[in-house]
């Protein structure tokens, strides 16, 4: 069980840089960042799985289930990638780690899983928080707002991908899995990444910024939070997840100098403990 924890930690270091490096790729579209993220994180996978003995065997996978899981997941990222080209990245993190909050709503819908009075008080907290984030910031833009609803977006599709896919994680192995989603995400963004290449700049930061996000934040470390996920309790693991929006604010703070206001830090608060609530 600790070597879970460790894991998770591990990820969720990987996963708050990637705020920072999305800013620094910002001369290159977002849906190329969503495919080389994509693409880099499948490849990264089955490096992982032929250096450890776990070859990935994709011919043997279901595709059109596959196909499916790709389609959001790369919705997942598009609209987060998106988002940070038109939000902050406290207001992105919070409204993103939402999630929860639908895989919850979309649990009971789909599932007929019951809610307990404390998991609706959590969802109802949660919603305060985005209302706090969308609503009193001293200066309220279309374009932030429209980053938000792309933030809140990313969350909706990532509950889907999470209520849809939870019985295949369980049954492939993991590298397999991670392979096969990530592959099919990338092969549905080709085509819209080869349209928007042209009107892109590949300097070297930029290039180097999307390298890293597709090998360490998604190759490593969702990979590692995945494989936490099968070596301790998930609750436990969702909530050193959590630990992403803190992350990356502060990296974003550190390397950027974009600090949060007042506002901001607030409403991205009271949506975390929220948050806390559903998962617990």
């Amino acid at each position: 069980m600790r070597t879970g924890y460790l894991l998770a930690l591990t990820a969720v270091t990987l996963f708050s840089t990637s705020p920072v490096l999305i800013r620094w790729a910002e001369g290159i579209s977002a849906v190329e960042i969503t495919f080389w993220r994509l693409f880099l994180a499948a490849l990264t996978v089955t490096v992982f799985g032929f250096v450890t003995g776990r070859r990935v065997r994709w011919f043997q996978l279901p595709h059109r289930r596959f196909a499916v899981y790709g389609v959001v997941i790369a919705l997942h990222f598009f609209f987060y990638i998106a988002s940070l080209f038109f939000t902050s990245v406290a207001h992105s993190l919070a409204l993103v780690y939402t999630a929860p909050v639908f895989i919850a709503i979309l649990s009971r819908l789909l599932l007929g899983e019951a809610l307990s009075p404390r998991r609706w008080l959590g969802i109802a907290l949660a919603i305060a928080g985005v209302a706090v984030l969308a609503g009193f910031e001293p200066e309220i833009t279309v374009r932030g707002l429209i980053g938000d609803t792309l933030a809140i977006g990313s969350a909706v599709t990532f509950a889907i991908y999470s209520v849809v896919g939870r019985a295949s994680r369980a049954t492939y192995e993991l590298f397999d899995y991670a392979a096969g989603v990530y592959g099919w995400g990338a092969l549905w963004i080709l085509p819209l990444a080869i349209w928007f290449a042209p009107a892109s700049a590949y300097d070297t930061p930029g290039t180097l910024a999307v390298l890293g996000l597709g090998i360490g934040p998604l190759g490593a470390g969702h990979t590692l939070y995945n494989a936490a996920l099968r070596r301790a309790p998930a609750t436990f693991v969702n909530l050193i997840a959590t630990l992403e929006v803190v992350g990356g604010v502060a990296l974003s703070a550190l390397l950027l100098g974009e600090f949060p206001s007042p506002t901001s830090l607030a409403g991205a608060a009271i949506v975390l403990a929220g948050i806390l609530i559903v998962i617990l």
